[in-house]
């Protein structure tokens, strides 16, 4: 097996006011080379909080987090991350915010050229490298957030519910981009949502979190064959799956709703 990532028992506990808080405890997973895996759970249960500790922007208390064997100690290059705000330049152009992200790249300005128009060209954008995040709708913001993050050609991606703040249509749209641009550049992706459809659709592998503290509770792997559509949430073993994930979410989202009103 060719881990990128590994979690190895993580814990993540933080002050809150005048009390300790346990986001995450004994949480295991692994993200294989290539591969696409969602986090889902309910709402709370350190999703991304484990995602921040993933990109090197926070830590475990407990346990240890490893990229390619080793430890992670802090933000990398080989790991790009998509918030989902957009967290665009307002200033800057769709080129110039794509281009931002290889500023500490000793590239001369001709690759530079190359990666952003290779990067544009990817999600769709051409046509809009001299357009300003005002006067782009939310799908295309987000298609210049991936474009960023892919433009100095990270190991793995690491996306916090990008498609949360869109549309039902343009979200399907964007799926189905990511996943283009996923089989074509062929990027380890590690994905948040709280979308069961979305998990399926995308995914390889689910895992399923606990309510808060947060570990992982079951993990599904989704072997339906690609390319996934719309069309695929049609078949019998979408809707068998969907129903499993559906159980174990449920139970968990039962149980922080109860944790919450005691």
């Amino acid at each position: 097996m060719n881990a990128k990532l590994v979690a190895e028992h993580v814990g993540k506990t933080f002050r809150q006011r005048h009390r300790w808080v346990t986001a995450i405890a004994d949480l295991n997973l692994y993200v294989v080379e290539n591969e696409f895996v969602s986090l889902l759970g309910p709402s709370g249960c350190g999703k991304s909080t484990f995602l921040m500790m993933a990109a090197g922007l926070d830590f475990p208390t407990s346990g240890r987090l490893l990229f390619n064997g080793s430890e992670i100690t802090g933000p990398s290059i080989e790991r790009g991350m998509v918030f989902q705000s957009y967290t665009l330049f307002p200033w800057l152009t769709v080129a110039e915010n794509i281009r931002f992200a290889l500023q500490k790249r000793s590239l001369p300005r001709s690759r530079q050229d190359e990666l952003v128009a290779e990067s544009v060209r990817r999600v769709g954008l051409e046509g809009f490298e001299q357009a300003y995040p005002a006067q782009l709708s939310g799908g295309m913001r987000q298609r210049v957030a991936i474009a960023r993050a892919l433009v100095y050609r990270p190991q793995m991606l690491l996306m916090d519910e990008p498609f949360g703040a869109l549309d039902a249509q343009t979200r399907l749209l964007m799926q189905e981009l990511l996943l283009r641009v996923w089989e074509s550049a062929r990027t380890t992706v590690l994905f948040v949502t709280h979308d069961v459809d979305e998990a399926i659709l995308l995914s390889d592998r689910v895992y399923v979190m606990t309510a808060r503290p947060g570990t992982i509770k079951a993990e599904v792997t989704i072997d339906l064959p690609r390319p996934r559509t719309a069309a695929t949430e049609s078949t019998p073993r979408y809707v068998e799956l969907r129903r499993l994930i559906l159980e174990q979410i449920h139970i968990e989202a039962q149980r922080a709703f109860t944790s919450m009103a005691s």
